[in-house]
């Protein structure tokens, strides 16, 4: 089967790592794959393509912000990903997060349906049904029509115009009639949102977990972790997040934590927080983006638990890499995780409970509070979130897809 692949990203950030996975799991399985994507390092491997310069990327972006429309622009760049699927003729397209300032999704689509290419679409946000949202957090309006929207400055921006009962319509006229489309999520709990949701409309949404490469997330001996990270001797509270420190991902919440942790065994690790951060606590390390996913391993594998400290996640992929590294987790109920790490693998409270959360790391830290041992967080990851099993799901979703 030709398959062709589209995301923001190729290898780096959450989907880029699903979307490299995909690729090479469904070749090794005999398929011819086409991955493209619209941000990030161009990557030197065949059949890999990124079609948006990062100049349109950044028009794109600026254009978004006066208008408060958002993607609807990058006309070269739409029109190279259009060229590299016609000349690629795939059997099935796949596509994953279409927002991120490169491409115009409207015109994707469409090309798609005058094509008659089936297409799997799986949503990793909420950006699909809702008027701009990556994430609707409280709001409903999603359910019936966007409009006025509350979070106009959250991603992606706007500077003050709001076009979201627009770009709403757009949508709802954009799958009313796309007849060729298998959905699918990567939790439940946004399987659930989907089929409620206005534009989708009770759709059929099928649920994929997301997976990890067992051979890189397993568990490193956690004392000689410690010692490679400089961390002997110590009580580890690791939180790791892409742009840590955002509203969304709560990082402050992780500082304001260790400010009331008073044992001097206890260290926190942030991973993710960019250089320029204001001065932290000093139990606290901050340490950037980890690209090596070697070492991003070694330091789950060091931690004694994984700390969640996001407002809302659709999945948590560093929950699932936690967990497959041998590493419970404890945070914020940020609604999917708590379903990627059940009871006994994870343990929530309700988001911006400092107290409640203080309360339950303490309980964690002197073993009061018994979670999942080592090896049953790995024998879990690895049943459940195998990139093998996540290829095998795909590869039935294409053949439903294109009716074999």
């Amino acid at each position: 089967m030709k398959i062709a692949l589209l995301d923001v990203n190729y290898r780096f950030s959450s989907t880029g790592k699903i979307l490299a996975d995909l690729k090479s799991g469904l070749g090794a399985r005999g398929h011819d794959v086409l991955a493209a994507h619209g941000r990030g390092p161009e990557v030197q491997e065949p059949n890999v393509h990124r079609f948006a310069p990062p100049w349109e990327v950044a028009a794109h972006a600026l254009a978004s912000r006066v208008t408060g429309l958002n993607a609807c622009f990058s006309p070269w760049a739409t029109r190279r990903v259009l060229r590299l699927l016609d000349d690629f003729a795939p059997d099935v397209v796949h596509l994953h997060d279409m927002h991120g300032y490169f491409v115009n999704i409207e015109h994707l689509v469409s090309h798609l349906k005058v094509a008659g290419v089936p297409v799997v679409w799986t949503a990793h946000s909420e950006y699909m049904y809702t008027g701009k949202c990556g994430y609707a957090m409280a709001c409903e309006r999603w359910t019936s029509a966007c409009h006025h929207c509350p979070q106009l400055q959250a991603y992606p921006s706007s500077w003050g115009l709001d076009f979201t009962s627009h770009m709403f319509e757009q949508k709802r006229a954009m799958f009313a009639d796309f007849d060729q489309l298998t959905l699918a999520a990567p939790s439940q709990w946004l399987a659930d949102r989907m089929r409620r949701s206005a534009i989708l409309n009770g759709r059929d949404v099928h649920v994929v977990y997301n997976g990890l490469d067992e051979a890189v997330f397993q568990p490193a001996d956690r004392e000689q972790a410690r010692h490679s990270l400089g961390l002997s001797g110590k009580k580890v509270v690791l939180t790791v997040g892409s742009n840590l420190l955002s509203e969304l991902k709560g990082g402050r919440w992780a500082i304001e934590l260790a400010s009331r942790v008073t044992d001097p065994d206890v260290v926190f690790v942030l991973v993710g927080v960019g250089p320029g951060v204001p001065s932290l606590p000093a139990n606290v390390i901050g340490v950037a983006h980890v690209a090596d996913q070697l070492l991003l391993a070694d330091y789950y594998s060091a931690a004694d638990v994984l700390l969640l400290t996001s407002s809302r996640e659709t999945f948590s992929m560093v929950t699932a890499e936690s967990l497959a590294c041998g590493t419970p987790v404890i945070g914020f109920d940020a609604m999917a995780p708590k379903e990627v790490a059940p009871d006994g693998f994870g343990q929530f409270v309700e988001h911006g409970d400092i107290q409640g959360l203080h309360r339950l790391l303490d309980r964690v830290l002197a073993k009061d509070l018994i979670l999942k041992s080592a090896p049953e967080c790995v024998a879990f990851a690895r049943k459940r979130y195998s990139k093998f099993a996540m290829v095998h799901s795909y590869e039935q979703l294409y053949r439903i897809a294109v009716g074999h």
